[in-house]
Formats: C-alpha cells, structure tokens, sequence
C-alpha cells in the first residue's frame, strides 16, 4: 500500500471511519481509555504495560512502576522469558491487581514439549494459575510456522492448555510480514502483536498488509513499537538501553508517532520497554484525540527520509 494513501486511511481510522476499528470506551478523567480486546470480550487499556520496563530493577522499583500504571487505567500487562528478569520483577509487583488486569505471556519455542516447560515455568515465576493471552513469541521465519503448526509443535501446547484453563486467548508477535500472514491464514489466532509503527508502515510498506489479513480475519490487533523511530546510528550514545533502535523521546514528536498508532484499527499499543518512554506514552494518551489532517501531514513531514527499522 503506498504511504500516502495509507496515511489518508489512518485519518479515515482516526474519525471512526476505518472498518474493524474497535469501538473505544471513554474513561474517566485522568484514566486511560479502553477497548475491546475482541467482540464481547475483556477492555484493555490503550496503552498497555511491556514486561521489559521491570527487568534488572530492584522489586521495589518494580511494585512503584506497576503501581503507578495501574493508577492511571493500566490493565494490560505483556511479558516473555527473554525479558531478563521481567518474569520475577512482574509476578510479586502485578499480584495486588491480578484480577481486574489482562496479562499476556509469550514462548520462544516452536516444540510442543519445549513450550510446555516455558508455559508452566512462566506460570510459576509470575505467580499466577492462568494467562489471559499465550502467545508465539518473535515468529520470524515461514519455516518457523510450519514446525509450530506440526504434530508435535507447540500449537499442541497452546490447544491443551486452552482446554485446561490454564490459557484463555492464542495468539503471537510477529517481525516479518509473510510470517504473520502465513500463521493468521493458518489458524483462528485471537490476536496479533505486531509493529505498526508510522516510519515502518509509511516509509517500508511494513503493517499495512498485516492489518489488513487480521481484520479479515478477526483476529485484534495489538501494536508494538509504538515510538520506534529508526537505527541507532553507529557512533551515537544510548542513553535507552532496553532500546535496539532508536526510540521517539521527544514529546510532540512522540504524541504524533503515538496518535498515528492509537488512530489505527487497533485494541492496544505498548511503548519501549524503558519506563521514562512508558511513561510518557501513558501521559500523551490519556490526552488522546483521534488523529487530524494537520498531526498527519505534521508527521509525514517529521518523517520525510527516514529509514524504518522493518521494511516489508
């Protein structure tokens, strides 16, 4: 889809216009607005909390992070095993507020056994009996699909656990665009994770396509590097550094990049996992307004030249 006429498509999204775009519930002051994860099923706060903020900090770091979310509408919490010790910092800090939230966990293995053992291990470590949504951690490769989707692939898992209550929704994340079409055209997913991001939608033709496939198909969409900007330049300090690429810090650039994500036909969007950018994304969307003519053509000029970190 060119840029230009995907950037008149999110304007459309943004007046109410796009089809599939989840209808929001206003909140109340100074708590975030929510939407349907799907039809007739849970609300999830706009902005929703990544594991990865809580990772290598002290737990008591820790409990004020969830605390604060929490106080301002939070309700959607998404951690993985490869968060260094986000599982352990998560578990103790989210418990206080397990039910009303939404919490989300992820596997990296493609194999049913494999699955399994990081299924109940994430279990134990974030203190719960249940995960509201499993997911397919990171599926980057075609040849990735076809082994999940196999007798003995970790689909057997997530349909078990599914059946024992031990998961409520399916769903993966994806950073390649064949990979997430293959699996949404192969199975009812519940969801999709995937970077739909303004630089990698506009200027790599990089989420339309996925957007577009799970709507069909009526799976939600959940976004992910929200304020990803471009590539660390080679020489460049990292003052972010949960941060592989270079994140939108910036405030009006930020509050463009994140009502251009927020505009989309999606549930719910998770910043950088670094709390300054958490934090900020939380502040700028509980000022959310629906994007307009002049934020977009403000962005498009913002992003002029810039190399996405995902190309399709």
């Amino acid at each position: 889809m060119r840029r230009r006429h995907f950037l008149s498509t999110v304007a459309a999204a943004g007046a109410g216009a796009a089809a599939g775009r989840p209808n929001a519930q206003e909140a109340p002051m100074g708590s975030l607005m929510r939407r349907p994860y799907r039809a007739g099923g849970p609300e999830l706060s706009i902005i929703g909390f990544g594991g990865i903020v809580v990772s290598q900090v002290e737990q008591s770091e820790a409990n004020d992070s969830v605390a604060w979310a929490v106080d301002r509408g939070v309700n959607y919490f998404d951690v993985a095993p490869t968060y260094g010790n986000a599982q352990e910092r998560l578990g103790p800090a989210l418990r206080p507020y397990r039910e009303q939230s939404f919490l989300a966990c992820k596997t990296t293995r493609r194999d049913a056994a494999g699955a399994q053992a990081e299924l109940e291990e994430s279990l134990r470590l974030l203190q719960t009996d249940r995960f509201d949504l499993y997911q397919l951690h990171g599926v980057s490769h075609d040849e990735e699909v076809e082994t999940i989707l196999a007798p003995g692939g970790a689909m057997e898992t997530f349909l078990k656990a599914r059946e024992e209550g031990k998961i409520g929704h399916i769903g993966f994340s994806a950073h390649s665009v064949s990979a997430a079409l293959k699996l949404l055209d192969a199975f009812a997913f519940d969801s999709v994770l995937f970077p739909f991001n303004c630089v990698c939608m506009e200027n790599g033709g990089f989420g339309p396509q996925v957007m577009e496939k799970a709507i069909e198909r009526g799976a939600a969409r959940l976004a992910l590097k929200v304020l990803a900007w471009t590539a660390w330049p080679a020489d460049a300090e990292r003052p972010y550094p949960k941060c592989w690429y270079q994140p939108v810090d910036d405030r009006e650039r930020a509050r463009m990049a994140l009502t251009y994500a927020l505009s989309l036909p999606i549930t719910a969007a998770i910043p950088p996992g670094d709390d300054r950018l958490f934090r900020l994304a939380v502040e700028l969307a509980l000022q959310f307004v629906p994007i307009t003519n002049d934020t977009r053509e403000a962005l498009a000029q913002e992003m002029r030249d810039v190399e996405p970190i995902f190309k399709a």
